[in-house]
């Protein structure tokens, strides 16, 4: 009876330590990736991806941001996907050299520029958005706010975030770039 007993429990914590490796191992895999914009748009592996970015391209990209976000305590979930797409071409390989962003902020996304002083004015709390462009920026990424859009909100060029870039509009910042071989992406 008492070699049946070890033979039991050495089975069931054979069977316990392959669950825990399992879950381990699953876990592993879902572990937040920031390769290019730090501490924003976290990407996960897929090994078994075929389809890839190219790591000896250059990317230009422009993304025509006019999202805005309902809750003034979040980030707007546009502004953490342009992080995204920028860490998912890090992830597969491309260094941050080869990808250059451009972001021109108009519509609804206007909000989500804005400075600390007018944006609690307006939402009662700091901007949230702010430290995703500043890490945004250090990765590489330009920012260009659409004068057509702050004004047509009634806000002043003074109330956007300082490290941003007025352009004179969303409009004109699109035609300068695009037919200098950005890509347009619209969030």
């Amino acid at each position: 009876m008492k070699h049946y007993h070890h033979f039991y429990t050495g089975k069931i914590l054979f069977v316990i330590l392959f669950l825990i490796m399992g879950v381990f191992h699953e876990s592993a895999a879902q572990i937040a990736h920031f390769p290019i914009v730090q501490n924003y748009g976290g990407i996960y592996e897929i090994p078994e991806a075929e389809e890839m970015p190219d790591p000896s391209e250059n990317y230009k990209i422009i993304i025509d941001l006019v999202s805005g976000e309902e809750d003034p305590k979040a980030i707007n979930a546009m502004v953490d996907n342009i992080a995204r797409m920028m860490n998912l071409h890090g992830l597969a390989g491309v260094p941050s050299e080869n990808i250059q962003v451009k972001i021109a902020i108009h519509g609804k996304a206007i909000f989500s520029i804005l400075n600390d002083r007018k944006y609690t004015e307006l939402f009662g709390v700091p901007n949230p958005n702010l430290p995703v462009y500043h890490e945004l920026r250090k990765a590489g990424a330009e920012v260009y706010v659409c004068g057509q859009s702050l004004l047509a909100r009634d806000m002043q060029t003074t109330d956007i975030d300082e490290n941003a870039t007025l352009a004179l509009s969303m409009l004109t910042t699109l035609s300068k770039y695009v037919p200098k071989g950005y890509m347009l992406l619209r969030f």
